[in-house]
């Protein structure tokens, strides 16, 4: 230790014997060399996740309603050979990238796809060209949904507890654990983006100072290329605060290196532009732009103007401006220098303040308060990435930068944690598949991807400080007063001596899914392997919620072994310690659904004849005692959106919005070929460290016809047309999606006369 006193070493000896941190002044003196800017907060690490957990297909979507005697996509416009290349008779996208859209925490997505197989496919691609990212900056934001129900009245669902814990994770400490989320997510990003690719980050005042200064030291400030302005949704106008009115965003733009994707973008000339195309000439107003090289060095060549040759060259090359003078572009005016016509009609380069893109507020299509504009991300993906490149969107939300990639011609890999924003992305994104397809114009299949499984230290909150034996040991302890909570409230009795079961209930045995969303077909698995070991037949699977394409086959497939498993929604009031206590807490089923197949030679078509729901939030009891006169609140019991209301008096009313069954369905689709696609995941072989390709024993739901309501169309089909087929014995998948975005399926067996 160079430098220090005798006395310093002897503070040091004793601080470290008695097990405390040293003070701030010996992180200088120990440390003297390192000279420049560091960021520091509680619970800064530099340990970045490497977790790599297998990608499932749940759904696949290629062609939107395929229908009897249609032809798939572009058949018309394009030629044959194309047709033949990437579909088959089914226009089922045969080859090629396939765009991705992904459930699940985004640091262990992101971890999968850097250090996954995906990565291949990924860089195959030539590497993501572009990320652009908004994620949550608002310290209030809780992932709570608003729903609309009946004629004009809303129902604000509360995040599913994955949600509460990603909140937590994100706000809990305030700005401490943002910003220790928003590091370890921008340092995968940067591993993952191309050589040639950038980053967008979107935020506001709450968070602009934080994220400059962390993406500094992620990608080094030559990395830095604009701090741009955008004038988007007005914040709060009261006089009272004293201050100006917030009327803009902040859009920081990083390179991953020098020779970034680049292609200019233009804006719309303001006046003080207007007043610069000051000359006219037949094609219009327009401007000399200079074309010498400032800084020296330029192009040299002779385009016969004699002495007005710039003295330091051209900055562009021969070929170019061969072309603007064959345009007549390129001229000299009374001996000046020569100058390049750029016409008003032509825009501006774009500068780093957006003044000229108008906001959603007021005007939200598809119910998201943070959600951008088509143009603003359209002028980002145009300026950032080419036809063709990959861009991707890792906090999604309504899906805005897959509908704007798809328009534009570009491939793209998007994540979100909610399932209602999966959901929505979903609708919006067959919604673009469908008008590309009405104007003749090229799209791509996308598929709907899960997490295998989960990291259960992440999601139960486990001190990541300790050493390991003591996280094993916290871990456990947390897991266990977990269960207990559970078994309390769903009012069993606990059990001991199993390996899967956690307590008993009418004659049932009750499993308690994990805390780390949702209850996977391994978890199912692993159940039904300990049923049959110990006899058991009857057991109800308690989740907070459970994985996309679990229902039906797991059911189908206990029930072919004698096993009867019933699966039940835990609701988030069981943590609300009253709630228990007065009885109000209800574990709802999974959904129900009954269709009718309608079968005719060599075709089939269905018809969703039943849906029921078991969901409830909150109590219509509670919402009475709460209520203050003249107020109303709307609940959710057992499977009906009730609104209770208290008059100026004091008498209660109740009025249900959810009048019919179909008033729960948002989406249905149908896969008229059920199990005839394998759902295939690629894992590491521990032993050979080679990449293999596993079935996973369960088949990926090709969706090929759909109905859905969207905030403009509340209409809903609830029969398909006929769907040619070849004759014989099929399996129908039939998925429905409710108001809520859980999502529930039913399989059908039919026979297809010739």
């Amino acid at each position: 230790m160079p430098g220090l006193s005798d006395h310093e070493k002897q503070e040091i000896i004793r601080y470290l014997e008695a097990d405390k941190p040293l003070p701030e002044k010996y992180r200088f003196l120990l440390f003297g060399d390192k000279r420049e800017v560091e960021l520091v907060w509680n619970g800064k690490t530099n340990e970045v996740c490497n977790v790599v957990l297998p990608f499932q297909t749940i759904e696949q979507v290629d062609e939107p309603r395929i229908e009897s005697g249609e032809r798939p996509a572009g058949v018309a416009e394009a030629p044959p050979e194309q047709y033949d290349l990437f579909f088959d008779e089914r226009g089922r996208q045969q080859k090629g990238w396939t765009n991705k859209l992904i459930w699940g925490d985004n640091k262990l997505i992101l971890s999968s796809l850097k250090n996954g197989p995906l990565r291949d496919e990924i860089e195959k691609q030539g590497g993501i060209k572009l990320i652009y990212i908004d994620p949550p900056f608002d310290v209030g934001a809780d992932f709570s949904m608003d729903i609309e129900v009946g004629e004009g009245d809303t129902f604000t669902k509360r995040p599913s507890i994955l949600e509460e814990i990603a909140y937590r994770d994100t706000w809990g400490r305030g700005a401490d654990s943002y910003l220790s989320m928003i590091y370890e997510r921008l340092i995968l990003m940067r591993d993952l983006l191309a050589e040639d690719g950038s980053i967008y980050v979107h935020c506001d005042w709450r968070v602009t100072a934080y994220l400059s200064a962390i993406l500094n030291e992620v990608f080094g400030p030559d990395a830095f290329r604009n701090e741009i302005i955008w004038q988007g949704a007005v914040g709060d106008t009261s006089a009272k605060n004293k201050k100006f009115i917030k009327s803009h965003d902040t859009i920081h733009f990083f390179a991953r290196s020098g020779s970034q994707v680049w292609n200019d973008v233009f804006q719309e000339y303001g006046e003080a532009s207007e007043r610069l195309y000051s000359k006219t000439d037949e094609r219009g107003r327009y401007r000399l732009a200079p074309v010498d090289n400032p800084g020296g060095r330029g192009y040299v060549y002779d385009l016969g103007f004699g002495e007005v040759m710039p003295k330091n060259g051209y900055r562009m090359p021969k070929e170019t401006a061969l072309q603007w003078l064959a345009e007549g572009l390129l001229v000299v005016e009374r001996g000046k220098v020569p100058g390049r016509k750029l016409y008003m009609g032509e825009g501006v380069r774009c500068r780093d303040v957006w003044t000229d893109i108008p906001s959603l507020q007021g005007n939200q299509s598809f119910g998201y308060a943070t959600q951008k504009p088509e143009a603003l991300i359209e002028r980002i993906v145009n300026a950032s990435s080419n036809p063709g490149d990959l861009v991707a969107d890792f906090f999604v939300g309504s899906g805005t930068t897959a509908a704007v990639a798809e328009k534009l011609g570009r491939k793209w890999i998007v994540s979100d944690l909610g399932k209602f924003a999966i959901h929505t992305t979903r609708k919006r994104m067959i919604g673009v598949q469908r008008q590309l397809k009405k104007e003749g114009k090229e799209y791509r299949a996308f598929e709907i991807l899960n997490l295998g499984k989960y990291e259960r230290q992440h999601f139960i909150g486990v001190n990541a400080g300790l050493r390991e034996e003591e996280q094993r040991k916290q871990l456990a302890a947390k897991e266990q007063q977990f269960v207990r909570l559970i078994l309390s409230a769903y009012k069993a009795e606990p059990v001991e001596g199993f390996a899967a079961f956690h307590g008993k209930k009418s004659g049932r045995m009750v499993v308690v899914g994990p805390v780390n969303l949702p209850v996977t077909r391994l978890f199912i698995e692993e159940l039904i392997v300990e049923c049959r070991k110990h006899n058991v037949t009857k057991a109800d699977v308690l989740g907070f919620e459970f994985e996309m394409g679990l229902f039906p086959q797991m059911q189908d497939e206990a029930k072919s072994k004698g096993i009867d498993l019933s699966f039940k929604y835990i609701p988030p009031e069981v943590f609300d310690k009253r709630a228990v206590d007065k009885g109000q807490v209800v574990f709802h089923d999974v959904a129900y659904i009954e269709v009718k197949p309608h079968v005719k030679k060599g075709a089939v078509a269905v018809e969703l004849t039943d849906y029921s729901v078991f969901y409830s939030q909150d109590s219509i009891a509670a919402a009475e005692q709460g209520l203050k006169n003249g107020g109303s609140k709307i609940v959710v019991e057992k499977g009906q959106i009730v609104k209770v209301s208290k008059d100026k008096r004091g008498v209660v009313t109740r009025e249900v919005l959810t009048k019919n069954w179909t008033d729960w369905v948002d989406y249905w689709a149908i896969d008229f070929n059920f199990e005839s696609k394998r759902e295939i995941i690629r894992v590491k072989n521990e032993e050979s460290g080679e990449i293999e390709e596993r079935w996973t024993g369960d088949y990926v739901f090709e969706n090929e016809w759909q109905s859905f309501r969207t905030r403009k169309d509340r209409s809903l089909e609830l029969a398909s047309p006929f769907h040619e087929c070849a004759p014989g014995r099929r399996k129908l998948a039939v998925k429905v999606v409710d108001i809520f975005g859980n999502d529930t399926m039913t399989i059908v067996e039919v026979d297809v006369p010739k």
